[in-house]
């Protein structure tokens, strides 16, 4: 039993939905995470955001450590205060900037030693340091180990360094973690898309013992087909009984997919960061709003939305937005991709409560694609 509740209240073939229960609040899976790397959803209120329906949100510890620094987070009140977020928030550790920012990061087994992407200036972070950020000042409710991950391709060996020191820090982010009531701590799965990788990365989790566990090292250029591959194995070597969240992923079809190979969260920043680039995800798949033929089409994204920026504005006005680069069309697109995730994760769960995942996966995949699904 972890530190939060996690009741499963349907499966469907390998597909769950369930409650993971926190002080904050209730997290219903799958649940997709908008993330907030500096403590802000980009473009949007916290109001907007929960509006969308999400029940969790992300913040990064990296880029929170450097700006405002944790520590001055922690003397407004904590992250939660701070950005007016009441609902439960998870932190990303830190390691995939150790990729993404590789030329100004260096790893060694005790550490990773950073040259600030803002100034030059140098910081280290450590297991230890990483969960004190985490769980002691910022005070995120779901706190990551802190873990190195490769992009791919990648050598055999290189990932199986990668996973292997994962595990050791994993382990060294427990003990510093300690036993605590209020906050949860995810370890992290690696091994690139190599099933015996993985599993020994699995066992080494579980004879640790999380609250959670994430599969991670996906999504960083292995492509779908080899992303969904791993997923066949990957998530049912982890315990059943605690949630499984699949970090940086992804698309619309991704996230679809991975639900049916049993994973309950995720996060990405792609409904966002589309939006701020006129890029609208549908029922029918994703539309570019700078298109030429939008100019004169007065229908919503989405009449059937609860949200008003789906609902209220025509493609037409939204297409003069992003063409004259006004900024309320960023606002509008980025709030109705969020609605668009969170209204997609509760036909998820209806979906699998009601036995009907694989209709609905592959009915997905049809209108994604853009293929006739009435024959």
């Amino acid at each position: 039993m972890g530190a939060f509740p996690f009741t499963l209240h349907a499966t469907d073939g390998k597909a769950r939905t369930g409650v993971l229960a926190t002080p904050r609040g209730d997290i219903r899976t799958p649940a997709f995470m908008p993330v907030g790397t500096a403590g802000t959803v980009k473009a949007l209120t916290v109001e907007q955001v929960a509006a969308t329906g999400a029940d969790i949100l992300l913040g990064n510890t990296y880029h929170l450590m450097l700006r405002p620094t944790a520590e001055r987070v922690q003397r407004l009140g904590g992250l939660h205060r701070f950005m007016r977020w009441k609902k439960p928030i998870l932190t990303d550790s830190g390691g995939f900037q150790v990729m993404s920012l590789s030329n100004i990061s260096k790893v060694t087994e005790e550490a990773v030693t950073f040259q600030s992407h803002l100034d030059g200036s140098r910081h280290v972070l450590s297991p230890e340091r990483s969960i004190e950020i985490q769980a002691d000042l910022l005070g995120s409710d779901i706190v990551m180990q802190l873990d190195e991950l490769v992009a791919l391709p990648a050598t055999g060996e290189k990932a199986a360094d990668a996973m292997r020191r994962s595990a050791r820090w994993g382990e060294r982010s427990k003990i510093a973690f300690g036993e605590r009531d209020t906050q949860a701590l995810f370890g992290i799965q690696q091994g690139g898309v190599d099933e015996a990788l993985r599993r020994e990365s699995a066992q080494r989790l579980i004879e640790t013992g999380y609250d959670g566990y994430a599969i991670g090292g996906l999504a960083v250029g292995e492509g779908h087909a080899a992303m969904v591959e791993v997923l066949d194995f990957a998530p049912s070597m982890m315990p059943s009984d605690r949630p499984r969240y699949l970090m940086g992923v992804g698309k619309p079809i991704d996230i679809v997919e991975a639900v049916a190979r049993g994973v309950d969260m995720f996060d990405c920043v792609l409904p966002t960061r589309s939006g701020r680039h006129g890029q609208a995800w549908t029922w029918e798949g994703s539309i570019n709003l700078k298109n030429a033929r939008f100019a004169e089409d007065d229908s919503p994204l989405d009449p059937s939305s609860h949200v008003s920026a789906s609902r209220d504005y025509s493609k037409a006005y939204l297409h003069h937005l992003v063409k004259s680069s006004e900024i309320l069309g960023q606002v509008l697109l980025s709030w109705h991709n969020l609605a668009f995730y969170e209204a997609l994760m509760a036909e998820l769960r209806a979906a699998i409560s009601e036995g009907r995942m694989e209709s609905f996966r592959r009915g997905f995949a049809a209108r994604q694609s853009g293929r006739d699904t009435s024959v």
